[in-house]
């Protein structure tokens, strides 16, 4: 059951391709509903439960029996009771999430946060992990370095793997405008999925560059076996400033999943 899209946040041209690809492997998507309640009507393992859901567009109502209801309800940051309008540390009301410049510093000069907490940024442990550790650099050791919240590497684990870093297609053309950014993209084929003739043509890579700066790569997306893998390598020479020319001039290693963004 999908409220509205699959996988917020990221390449939505990616996102439907996961779901069509779940879609041809047998997953049903109940689109544009949401549970409302879940009863038990027969006891055991697995049982029985009766779902009642509402469409988001209308009054709309449905209901299902299934064995089994795995609810995503997603997170919540629990700011609200740790003391944080004693000090007068500003909240997002709605979310709980905190609001704090590129250092990591909320509106009270002398109050830092980091990790998931913070507003419009990735909810991920390696990202918190890095602006603590940048941070306490800044604050005792000199340093000057900040905390990359673009260029991080991550991968959703979906049926075919999706590794991304950087920009998605549709932020690069809200950031940069569409004029500005050439998407270079192609299906491949598995080496391991040839001999048992599994899903020609259904992984899938994809390159976002910047034009007005020497076609910097601004984006990269991978779907595949092992597209975590891949994706943390390239992130290194995202980082790096790695350009659409020096991919190209890159010598690809084969037969591996990685030569199709080369």
């Amino acid at each position: 059951m999908v409220r509205s899209i699959l996988l917020r946040g990221f390449d939505q041209d990616i996102a439907n391709k996961i779901g069509k690809y779940m879609e041809d492997h047998g997953i049903n998507f109940i689109r544009e509903f949401v549970p409302i309640k879940v009863e038990q009507i027969e006891e055991g393992t697995p049982g029985r439960l009766k779902v009642t859901a509402k469409s988001t567009k209308g009054n709309q109502i449905i209901e299902g029996e299934y064995n089994t209801v795995l609810l995503a309800i997603g997170r919540d940051s629990c700011t609200r009771k740790i003391g944080l309008d004693k000090v007068g540390v500003q909240i997002n009301e709605k979310t709980g999430k905190i609001p704090v410049n590129d250092e990591e510093q909320t509106n009270v000069p002398y109050i830092y946060a980091v990790g998931d907490i913070l507003q419009d940024k990735l909810e991920l442990t390696p990202v918190a992990i890095q602006a603590g550790r940048l941070l306490v650099q800044r604050l005792y050791a000199g340093a000057t370095s900040k905390c990359d919240y673009v260029n991080v590497p991550t991968t959703v684990f979906t049926p075919l793997e999706y590794g991304a870093c950087g920009y998605s297609e549709e932020t690069a053309v809200e950031k940069f405008g569409e004029e500005n950014i050439e998407v270079y993209h192609s299906h491949f084929w598995p080496l391991e999925w040839t001999v048992p003739s599994r899903d020609n043509n259904k992984c899938y890579a994809k390159i976002i560059c910047n034009i007005q700066d020497n076609e910097r790569v601004i984006g990269f997306h991978v779907l595949g076996p092992n597209a975590g893998e891949v994706t943390q390598g390239f992130a290194a020479a995202i980082k790096c400033g790695m350009t659409k020319e020096q991919l190209d001039s890159t010598i690809g290693i084969h037969p591996v999943c990685a030569e199709v963004c080369i």
